[in-house]
Order: structure tokens, then sequence, then C-alpha cells
């Protein structure tokens, strides 16, 4: 199974930080962002990563070269400008294979584990879906949420469906068919949650809850508070 991660991003909000590196290599709890991501893909056994990237994207391929450090083989999809989630998919297709593939967002924390990503691709073709979507509780910053979860993992987007179904917010993993994309052109800009809401209206969009430690860091407050929460788990352990 391969994995992509997302790391086109400018990261405004994460200004003066963003200003001479890339989001993804901000450092956190002593190593760069992306690289909990890495390691997790590494022990999970995904071994074929795909990065994209925009802003001073040359500075990741430098800090994570090939990576034989960690255990993989990274390969990068370059864009000369971010081309939003779907158009970064579209345009990485190439190197992301026929079979259903692992996308998680680079600016995320979340221990959530990718091991899961293998089983849950074959639940993707048994159940027709498109894509499976990771859920969390809402978050202070995003109290409506993204999609409603029914009782049977279906998610969608109208109340009127189910009445047990409960709006949570998209963690920014999720595993999906390359088939998602076959009518999104490569190169071009081009949102996820068109394509997801489209699916979501034939059944074809499955997902889960996931309850325990996520982070979107997305201000410098959020990677302050990221800080503490690592500390306090590595005590804890």
């Amino acid at each position: 199974m391969r994995a992509m991660i997302l790391a086109a991003g400018r990261g405004e909000r994460m200004r003066p930080l963003t200003d001479h590196m890339p989001k993804p290599l901000i450092p956190v709890a002593g190593k760069p962002l992306i690289q909990w991501h890495l390691e997790k893909l590494a022990r999970a056994g995904i071994a074929e990563v795909v990065i994209n990237h925009a802003w001073l994207g040359s500075m990741l391929e430098q800090a994570l070269g090939s990576g034989q450090q960690f255990g993989l083989n990274i390969r990068y999809s370059p864009e000369p400008h971010a081309l939003e989630t779907a158009g970064g998919i579209a345009t990485a297709l190439p190197l992301l294979g026929e079979e259903p593939f692992l996308v998680l967002n680079g600016d995320i924390w979340c221990d959530w584990d990718p091991a899961q990503a293998k089983h849950i691709a074959c639940e993707l073709k048994l159940r027709s879906c498109l894509a499976w979507l990771l859920m969390v509780p809402n978050p202070v910053q995003h109290p409506a949420g993204d999609f409603l979860l029914e009782s049977n993992g279906l998610l969608h987007d109208e109340i009127a469906r189910a009445a047990d179904a409960v709006r949570h917010t998209f963690a920014g993993i999720g595993v999906y068919q390359p088939e998602l994309f076959e009518h999104t052109p490569a190169h071009r800009p081009a949102k996820l949650a068109p394509l997801l809401r489209q699916a979501m209206k034939n059944n074809r969009v499955c997902g889960a809850l996931h309850q325990s430690e996520w982070i979107d860091v997305g201000t410098l407050d959020r990677l302050a508070a990221l800080e503490v929460k690592i500390a306090s788990i590595h005590y804890e352990n």
C-alpha cells in the first residue's frame, strides 16, 4: 500500500515560522512535524510514500531525501503553486498506483495507527466505497463539524438522511480509491469536499470516529499545545 502526505500549503497562520521553512518542517518535540508521520508509516509497514510540495518545497526534499533514513522510499510531487487537496492528489496519481491509498494532511498530529489502512482498503472494495475518512469530535475552532456519520459507518452531508447521524470533523486522514479522482484534472487546483459530497449522495463514502489524540496544527497556539501534549504523553509512558 502507498501513502501520500499533503505538504503543499503555505501555512499563513503559522507565520513568521513559515516565512523561512515549509510548515511540515516546523519542529515539534524535537523533530519536524512531518517526521512524526513518516515514522508511523514506517512502523506500519507502508514504505512507499509520496509527498507533494509547493512553498519552499526544495527544503523538504533536502531534509527528507529519499526517505532511506526512515526505512521508506519517498517520491515527490512538486507543484508550482498549491493545487488544493484534490488537485494535489490528482496530480500525484501516477505515483500512487491503481490500488486504494492512504492520504494524511501534513499539518496534523494524531495517534491513529496507519497500519489499519490496509484493512480499510479491503473494506472499501467490499462496500464499493470510493473513500474512507477518519472523523474526530469537533474541536473548539470547528464546532459545526464537517460530515454526518451514521451508525452503519456511512458518511453524508444531508441532515435528513438519518436520525442517528452525528456531525463530526474530518481529521485529514483518509483512504481513497483512485476512481474518486478520475475526472479531476492534474496540475489544476481542485477541492476535495465537492468530490466527497457527490460520492456521499451515492452512499460511497464511509468512515469511523477516532476519539483519542488529534490536533490540527494550524496556529502557533495549537503548536504550543501540541508540545505540551506530547510532553505529557511521554511523561505518562
